[in-house]
């Protein structure tokens, strides 16, 4: 028997007017930031800082990721667990393929990952994956100053030391009539 749920997640719109910190719009926006990470463990971000053009671009260069052939593929390694190429296998998922790039907001990251994926050189996927990468960056540390203000933590919870990484994943379809659990 199949249950037919549905979550539906908090959306919530990151406008300019709201993102000055200390303003109304600011601390509304820190509650409902807080509440949906309490509540769910996570929220769905509306944020048109990053133009439709990168993320359009974005896509339609991981498109070209997935075809890059196995044996290069298999060169994006990581000591840390998920942080590599993961491609279709039992132990994962035989209809899932992810790639890791550590470190995504340094242009020499990205270039390098790109050298292992192209040999030749991929200026147009460096130059997107970056800005993308720098983007989100920016994002990620807007969204844990509003965790820290609306818990009223001290300016010292603001020192953060992290790279950011990015994981760009493809799920295929299981082939008709057959459904993976």
């Amino acid at each position: 028997m199949s249950v037919d749920a549905k979550i539906e997640f908090t959306v919530i719109e990151f406008r300019s007017a709201d993102l000055e910190r200390g303003t109304n719009g600011w601390h509304q926006l820190c509650k409902k930031v807080r509440e949906a990470c309490e509540t769910f463990g996570c929220f769905e971000v509306v944020y048109d800082t990053i133009s439709t053009d990168v993320r359009e671009e974005m896509f339609m260069l991981m498109k070209e990721l997935v075809e890059v052939p196995v044996e290069r593929k298999q060169k994006n390694t990581s000591p840390l667990p998920y942080h590599g190429w993961i491609g279709p296998c039992a132990q994962v998922s035989l209809l899932y393929e992810g790639f890791g790039i550590g470190d995504v907001s340094n242009s020499d990251s990205v270039k390098d990952f790109a050298q292992l994926m192209w040999p030749e050189g991929h200026p147009r996927f460096c130059d997107t994956i970056h800005t993308m990468g720098t983007q989100l960056e920016v994002l990620h540390k807007l969204i844990w100053l509003m965790l820290i203000d609306s818990y009223g933590l001290g300016e010292e919870s603001l020192k953060m030391n992290y790279t950011m990484s990015m994981r760009m994943m493809k799920y295929m379809a299981p082939p008709p009539g057959e459904s993976e659990t």
